[in-house]
């Protein structure tokens, strides 16, 4: 068990690096689309310039996370690493890469859409937003942990779990009071999509959280 708790690829610094460089792409992408939806919201909408600068940051990560994922992927079978959990790795990356691409696709939907959502609302979307945020990090935290020190996982991951359910607190409501105000049911179904569109990014960190935890076992073992 001694050596378990060692980086997963040993002496392989130019994976590690890599690796640890897609999890910033996710961690930042993460801070730029609350920060991106803030201004949206605060800034008057699509045409908001510090929208904008936000949206061109994320898809620019997005990208990078992909060119990432794929030269780690290869490496990893150029080298012939870890073949017992190579699966588990490259399935785990892929859906640490789909939480990034959701959050440049939300934003990309808002710059398309501009929907306005009403000022009474404006708090609850922030709340909803930073227990979203909180959930994502959490989960880079827990995921960096997985390659460098498997010992210390699940010191993060529960807090996915919490962050989740918060969120889940927030999003009932809000999503209530938007079809129970006075707009025309094209509107309510457009926020309610959106507000959706948010909360999935806590339900995607949960079940890659989930997933984390059963390769965390394997790897133990």
């Amino acid at each position: 068990m001694g050596n378990k708790s060692l980086s997963l690829f040993g002496n392989i610094r130019s994976l590690e690096n890599k690796i640890s460089e897609f999890l910033d792409q996710l961690s930042e992408s993460n801070i730029m689309f609350r920060a991106g939806v803030t201004a949206f919201l605060e800034g008057g909408g699509a045409s908001s310039d510090a929208f904008k600068k936000k949206l061109e940051l994320v898809s620019a990560m997005e990208s990078r996370a992909d060119v990432l994922r794929r030269e780690i992927e290869a490496e990893m079978f150029e080298e012939a690493l870890i073949p017992d959990f190579r699966a588990d790795i490259l399935s785990l990356l892929e859906n640490l890469d789909e939480i990034t691409n959701h959050l440049e696709g939300t934003l990309i939907n808002f710059s398309i859409e501009n929907p306005e959502f009403l000022k009474d609302l404006h708090a609850d979307i922030l709340k909803l937003l930073e227990n979203v945020a909180n959930c994502v990090e959490a989960l880079v935290v827990s995921t960096r942990a997985f390659f460098r020190d498997v010992g210390s996982v699940r010191d993060n991951s529960h807090k996915v779990m919490l962050y989740e359910k918060e969120a889940d607190k927030v999003v009932l409501p809000l999503k209530s009071r938007v079809f129970t105000s006075d707009l025309g049911l094209d509107r309510k179904a457009q926020l309610r999509n959106f507000i959706d569109s948010i909360d999935r990014i806590a339900d995607m960190a949960e079940d890659v959280v989930d997933m984390l935890a059963i390769v965390t076992i394997r790897r133990a073992a």
